[in-house]
């Protein structure tokens, strides 16, 4: 138990209920106008019997009873050595108060024994209701581990999905420039390379710089452009600095790619594309425009939309209740804007303390 509670911490919940307790304890009795010792010995036996009847409840009958669950053999194991161990202290307790001599009426009341077992069996449920607690803590933060590593291996999934995708469009256009004896082909293979290095060891960690994810997108933009020999208008344009900011690896690349995938063409003069990245304090805009391909253009190209929805599932992990993803269409063209609210960790330390103040 308490694997993820500190067990430190559990030791000092115990502790400081029972100084609480003899604290307590020791106030009450005081003002019988006994010594000091007998008040120390009273306290000693007090203290003694309380915790032994706590713990064999607490170590030894309540795990019995999670386990079997069977509530009368639990009352019968707990009531026997209940008994005894109240039946013993009254007993010391007298002796101590008078050595069975009779003359302290109130240790042979039954109000004296009732009290000793209400007591008694208060403490033992408090004792018991601290398992209970400490359990449901390890319950839920085991319960929030699980999840949490079922949503890092999607991400990873999900993530890994999207190199394949990558690799065969690229590979599609470096096929494409070999055929054609392009003049470009070292260039894009120099591209691919920083991309791919990219890819393997930057987007590894859950967070990268957004700078470097811009760098990335304009070497896919300078690829695209190579393939198309410049003739399609194609603008990215970034507001704001992305200096010290962290963003979520290969978010915006899926928008980017399908901008060109579906609406970009050599035979069509008219294809353009537009991309914004603005950034503004703790929040970033991100937008791609891109003019619309007629169907007799688009009937060879794979219109798979694993890319998108795959997108949309990892800002719905990533940065949940953070996004907002609209996507608008007319004759011409087509537009997706994505504004994400950045969190505070994912701020440059200049710009964390301008958010919170």
């Amino acid at each position: 138990m308490s694997t993820f509670i500190s067990q430190k911490r559990v030791i000092t919940l115990h502790l400081t209920f029972w100084c609480v307790y003899l604290s307590f304890f020791l106030y009450q009795i005081s003002r019988w106008k006994v010594d000091l010792g007998q008040t120390l010995m009273f306290g000693a036996v007090q203290l003694a019997f309380a915790m032994m009847v706590a713990y064999l409840n607490y170590f030894f009958l309540l795990p019995r009873f999670l386990v079997h669950k069977k509530a009368g053999r639990y009352l019968l194991e707990f009531l026997i050595p209940f008994l005894i161990l109240t039946t013993l202290r009254v007993a010391l307790e007298r002796y101590l108060a008078d050595g069975f001599a009779g003359k302290a009426e109130y240790a042979y009341s039954a109000r004296f024994v009732v009290h000793i077992a209400a007591v008694s069996l208060f403490i033992t449920i408090f004792v018991g209701m601290i398992r209970f607690a400490v359990e449901w803590f390890e319950f839920e933060a085991r319960k929030k581990q699980t999840e949490n590593e079922k949503l890092t291996a999607e991400l990873n999934f999900l993530k890994a999905q999207i190199n394949p995708h990558f690799l065969f469009n690229t590979l599609n256009n470096l096929y494409y420039l070999a055929y054609t004896q392009s003049p470009n082909t070292t260039e894009v293979i120099s591209r691919l390379s920083q991309m791919m290095r990219y890819m393997i060891y930057d987007s590894n960690h859950p967070q990268v710089p957004l700078s470097r994810e811009i760098e990335y997108m304009q070497n896919y933009i300078t690829l695209e452009r190579l393939r198309l020999n410049d003739q399609v208008p194609v603008r990215l344009e970034v507001k704001g600095s992305p200096d010290g900011i962290q963003i979520t690896p290969l978010i915006f690349i899926t928008f980017l790619e399908n901008a060109f995938k579906h609406g970009v063409s050599n035979s069509h003069p008219d294809s353009w594309v537009d991309v914004l990245i603005d950034i503004r304090e703790n929040e970033c805009f991100y937008r791609v425009q891109n003019s619309k391909v007629s169907q007799s253009v688009k009937t060879n190209e794979e219109k798979s939309g694993i890319g998108l929805q795959n997108v949309k599932r990892r800002l719905e992990l990533s940065y949940p209740n953070q996004y907002l993803l609209k996507v608008r269409e007319d004759d011409v063209s087509y537009s997706v804007q994505l504004h994400l609210t950045l969190s505070e960790h994912e701020l440059p330390h200049r710009r964390r303390r301008t958010v919170s103040a």
